[in-house]
């Protein structure tokens, strides 16, 4: 557990820095989650596949969630000794960490058996004002992924802003269509249960809180910095689907779910500060596993040319994108 611990917990561990005390800290905090581990990904060494539950990580990564997004608002809406320069950098760092790490954590705990580390795990995503994807993730994205039926999975030839612009408002409704079909098949179920309602409520909530130390301001910040995460997720989730499709059997449904319907990363160092998400296709089939027991077959799943955070930012250049990507997605659809 000791390279996830250092791999996530570090930037943590800077950007609090930062917020408290400028300087040197908000551009090592941003480097710790680009730079430092593009060149960390160069290294040969291999994440091994382990049993434990990662839960120490977990936890850690959850409780210092909530102090760093207060601490970050704070800091970016009235910290006296601040820069704009320092203030740009924390913004970019925190909506990195947020949504590339809490992001990795809450998805983790959303997969969880027990109830109140399920229930953290949607918190977070409330904190960022997400917290619809709970149920655009469990009751759609894992039912129908790799299928035109989930708005998170990207088509082939599909760029990114297109697909953004599609995903934001299909997950939403997805999973709200979702959840009320589960709710009318349980019908003893009040109408204030609904997480729909949790999730809306739960998001004003957050934002009150940053009104009440930080105005107005604090609000605005607080959107930004929740949007520039989302933009991460969306980016993770159209990179490691892109183009792959499970095809239709002779009744109508889709094949099950299979290592060929997720994209993968081997890079080790953004994989531990990412808890495993890259490791994808054995997500997908064994959604309750832990992530550090998930693992990857470079024969059996598809591959990606860089780390994930590296395609994310060719994914932002959607002819970059295809011109990579295009012909790596027709010898996985079809095969030789």
């Amino acid at each position: 557990m000791l390279w996830y611990a250092i791999a996530s917990l570090t930037p943590a561990a800077l950007l609090a820095f930062a917020c408290l005390w400028g300087g040197v800290f908000p551009p090592a905090a941003v480097l710790s989650i680009t730079v430092v581990v593009f060149f960390a990904d160069k290294l040969t060494r291999q994440l091994p596949v382990s049993e434990a539950d990662g839960r120490a990580v977990s936890l850690t990564l959850a409780a210092v969630h909530f102090p760093l997004l207060a601490l970050g608002i704070w800091a970016l809406a009235a910290g006296p000794h601040l820069g704009v320069l320092d203030k740009v950098l924390i913004f970019t760092g925190l909506g990195l960490f947020f949504g590339q790490i809490s992001n990795s954590n809450a998805h983790e705990l959303i997969h969880a058996q027990a109830r109140p580390l399920r229930r953290l795990g949607a918190l977070i995503y409330t904190s960022v004002l997400h917290g619809h994807h709970v149920s655009g993730h469990l009751r759609v994205h894992h039912v129908h992924a790799a299928t035109d039926a989930d708005p998170n999975s990207a088509r082939a030839g599909e760029g990114f802003w297109a697909y953004c612009a599609r995903a934001v408002r299909g997950e939403f409704i997805a999973g709200l269509r979702a959840e009320n079909a589960q709710r009318a098949r349980a019908a003893s179920r009040s109408a204030l249960s609904h997480p729909y309602i949790g999730y809306v409520l739960g998001g004003l909530g957050f934002l009150a809180l940053s009104y009440g130390f930080a105005g107005l301001k604090g609000v605005l910040i607080h959107i930004g910095i929740a949007a520039y995460a989302q933009l991460q997720l969306l980016l993770s989730d159209y990179v490691q689907h892109y183009g792959l499709r499970r095809r239709m059997q002779p009744n109508g449904k889709p094949e099950p779910v299979g290592p060929a319907h997720s994209w993968n990363a081997p890079k080790w160092y953004s994989a531990a500060m990412m808890l495993n998400a890259p490791r994808h296709s054995d997500h997908h089939m064994r959604p309750a596993t832990a992530f550090p027991a998930l693992a990857l077959d470079a024969r059996t799943m598809p591959m990606l040319p860089h780390s994930l955070p590296v395609m994310a930012v060719v994914a932002l250049i959607p002819p970059l994108w295809r011109r990579v990507m295009d012909q790596r997605v027709a010898r996985w659809q079809n095969p030789a």
